[in-house]
């Protein structure tokens, strides 16, 4: 496993972390498994776990305490993230800081957020939607700063919409927040034009999330895949976005290396920009974790790949479906 310094933090972070939405919010999650997982990925030195509130209503969270508490003598950083007070993803242009985070709201949720995970302290709080328009409106900026103060947590991220990574760097260049989470991956690549640049100038950390595209990237999705009304990928994969998705995934096969997989290549796409603090695949199995862990040792793709799939840069906007 190798490890980056992730932003002004100063912390050294498995640059494969670990992202508990799955565990939580998709079908065919057994707990059981999760564990062995989530033990299995501590031992082959993962040390970041990222989840929030919203992933199972708490359920998440307190997945995470329990791994915290099972690994007392190691440093294991834990993210979570507080939901907007309106319960909508993504965010609208029109959401206001009192919509979606005001003060009150705020405390309550990062109170629920430790007694869910059993935890006196997360490492980072984040917030769970984001506007750059409420950047005039600090008040959950103040709030945040106080609870900091008061040793509930230790840094200040924010998690981007789906498609916007544009909505995001002026909270970089504000100074006031210390990570950002995105989507980064072989489609999503627009975080390189402006929002990485930014990180690097203002020692802001990045956390890369949906390195497999919801797993589309993973190659084993057809046009026919179905979940249960229940899981949240029936409503994302919505005729329209599965077909297309399916297609672009294809015409990426020519380009994978003899013995690699598509789901290695498209973590090692996200492992590849240096600006990356770590990318936080979703695992739910120890064959998942093994796997993406070992892209960590394999580092970056070739500079010749590289290039080739920046062709494949899939430019996207937010609909109804793409929460």
């Amino acid at each position: 496993m190798k490890y980056r310094r992730l932003g002004r933090t100063n912390w050294q972070v498995s640059d494969v972390g670990y992202g508990m939405w799955g565990m939580a919010g998709w079908t065919g999650s057994d707990l059981d498994e999760v564990n062995r997982a989530l033990h299995r990925s501590v031992a082959l030195g993962c040390n970041f776990f990222d989840t929030a509130w919203g992933y199972g209503a708490g359920k998440s969270e307190s997945i995470l305490g329990e791994l915290v508490r099972d690994f007392p003598d190691q440093k294991l950083y834990t993210a979570t993230k507080i939901p907007p007070k309106n319960f909508k993803w993504p965010s609208r242009r029109e959401y206001s800081v009192e919509d979606c985070f005001p003060p009150e709201h705020v405390e309550e949720y990062l109170t629920a957020s430790l007694k869910n995970a059993g935890l006196p302290s997360f490492d980072l709080m984040q917030l769970h939607t984001w506007e750059d328009s409420w950047l005039n409106d600090d008040r959950w900026y103040h709030k945040l700063s106080d609870l900091k103060s008061q040793g509930l947590f230790h840094a200040i991220g924010i998690s981007l919409n789906r498609w916007e990574p544009w909505n995001g760097v002026a909270a970089v260049k504000s100074g006031l927040i210390d990570c950002v989470q995105v989507i980064y991956n072989i489609f999503d690549q627009n975080p390189q034009d402006e929002l990485f640049p930014a990180c690097q100038q203002h020692d802001v950390g990045v956390i890369a999330r949906v390195p497999f595209d919801e797993g589309t990237l993973t190659g084993t999705l057809t046009k026919s895949s179905k979940w249960p009304a229940s899981d949240w990928r029936s409503s994302y994969f919505v005729p329209e976005n599965l077909n297309a998705s399916v297609d672009r995934a294809e015409a990426l096969r020519p380009l994978i290396p003899n013995g690699m997989a598509m789901a290695e290549m498209a973590l090692r796409f996200s492992l590849s920009d240096p600006g990356v603090g770590t990318v936080i695949p979703g695992m739910r199995s120890v064959r998942n974790v093994e796997a993406n862990m070992a892209a960590s040792d394999a580092g970056p793709l070739t500079t010749g790949l590289l290039e080739e799939l920046a062709h494949h840069r899939w430019e996207r906007q937010p609909t109804e479906w793409s929460q």
